[in-house]
């Protein structure tokens, strides 16, 4: 196709040699038009601001609004600006962001979508593209890209309003069926009755007062803390069927707890032999904003690929240690939502060290996909430095009764909670 430039010429050479007025003014025109692009087209979006307007944190299976906003600054009007938004397929809900549209001068563009936050992760959205140019074509589309933001989605929370957790008292005593450290000289106020609940617990002038059952609540008179262990060292899953949906499990249990803890208004932390994903980016220098950080499909960040070096040299994630209040379970959250298994020490060789700055007392709601006989002794030892070791299974055990038992016998009580109805089986 003939450029602009040389048909300019050639309408200046015919106006020239017929003389006719409506040429010269045809010629007039485009020049004028063909400068204007020409200078104005390649600024248009410098004076484009573009905001991404997001919670970037959410719960699992909670909807996510984006709102994309684009200002046009400048006192001359855009003719027309493609907007594209590039997301992950698994992330859209039925929506996509590709609009073009025309922007006067001094206004805003203001577009919205959904995300589906369905798995835990930490998801890219973005970049968002913008391309424009003049009316005629006279000057090459001009384009720009705007940097992705970051989503978190944390676990699944199974609500667990009544969970009975073993706890060992300062003497000695072990209360694994009782709500923690009830002191009915300290009352807290009254809630509705619940099934198991014991009558001498019924506030019968409040039940009258209201016409419904109300019992007594109090505040714990010890405040013992409580730290998750979650084991995720990878060859300990490596040999289990449907090995991602184990791992998915046992964050969702550790999730749960970590959330009833707060709720009851008790101290938790976290400790992991997993890692981080986005640590692992950072450390590499990704940032996670590489090309192939994040999976096509569905936008969460990957775990990298681990070599047998940088396993054994890789450092153990920091623990969480027991703070309460809500502020504090989101960042346990946030940890969980990130989390992968791990090479690295086995769970038993890491286990002491890792609880080691723990105070006596400390509950450790221990979260493993088996305990072999290795890992019963680890846990007897734990009982002897003075901590109370609750070791949860989170795969089915065939020999479990035996497995109980032989754990009450070393000290220590364990649970096999391998689907979901067995963590509601702990609200009673």
């Amino acid at each position: 196709a003939m450029n602009f430039p040389v048909v300019i010429i050639l309408l200046l050479l015919v106006a020239a040699l017929l003389r006719v007025d409506v040429i010269f003014y045809i010629l007039y025109v485009g020049v004028a038009l063909y400068a204007f692009s020409y200078f104005y087209t390649p600024r248009v979006l410098r004076r484009v601001r573009v905001s991404r307007e997001f919670t970037s944190r959410a719960f699992h299976g909670e909807p996510v609004l984006v709102t994309v906003r684009v200002v046009n600054e400048h006192w001359l009007a855009v003719p027309w600006l493609m907007v594209r938004e590039s997301l992950a397929p698994e992330l859209m809900d039925g929506e996509r962001l590709h609009e073009v549209v025309s922007l006067a001068a001094k206004n805003t563009a203001v577009f919205t979508y959904h995300v589906r936050s369905v798995r835990r992760g930490y998801y890219q959205l973005g970049p968002l593209f913008l391309t424009t140019g003049d009316l005629f074509g006279f000057v090459p589309e001009q384009r720009a890209a705007i940097e992705p933001n970051y989503l978190t989605v944390y676990p699944r929370i199974v609500t667990l309003t009544q969970l009975g957790l073993p706890s060992r008292l300062p003497f000695g005593t072990l209360a694994s069926h009782q709500r923690l450290f009830d002191d009915p000289a300290r009352p807290f106020g009254v809630r509705e009755y619940q099934s198991g609940d014991s009558p001498r617990q019924i506030n019968w002038k409040v039940s009258g007062h209201t016409q419904q059952l109300m019992v007594k609540t109090y505040q714990p008179a010890i405040s013992l803390e409580t730290a998750v262990v979650i084991n995720l060292y990878s060859p300990d899953y490596d040999q289990l069927a449907f090995r991602s949906n184990v791992v998915e499990w046992g964050i969702e249990v550790a999730a749960s707890l970590a959330a009833h803890l707060i709720d009851q208004r008790q101290a938790v932390g976290l400790l992991t032999n997993g890692r981080d994903v986005l640590v692992d980016a950072q450390l590499h220098g990704e940032n996670g904003n590489t090309p192939d950080a994040f999976d096509e499909r569905s936008g969460r960040l990957l775990p990298r690929a681990q070599s047998g070096s940088a396993a054994s040299t890789r450092a153990a994630l920091p623990a969480i240690p027991p703070r309460n209040g809500r502020a504090h379970l989101m960042k346990i959250l946030e940890r969980l939502a990130r989390l992968e298994p791990a090479d690295g020490a086995a769970f038993v060789d890491w286990l002491p060290t890792a609880v080691a700055s723990l105070t006596w007392g400390t509950t450790l709601l221990i979260i493993t996909p088996h305990g072999d006989e290795t890992t019963y002794r680890a846990l007897h030892q734990l009982v002897r430095r003075g901590l109370n070791p609750v070791l949860l299974l989170i795969t089915p055990q065939a020999d479990w009764p035996q497995r109980r038992a032989q754990a009450r016998q070393l000290g220590f009580v364990a649970y096999n909670v391998s689907a979901l109805r067995d963590l509601d089986a702990w609200r009673r």
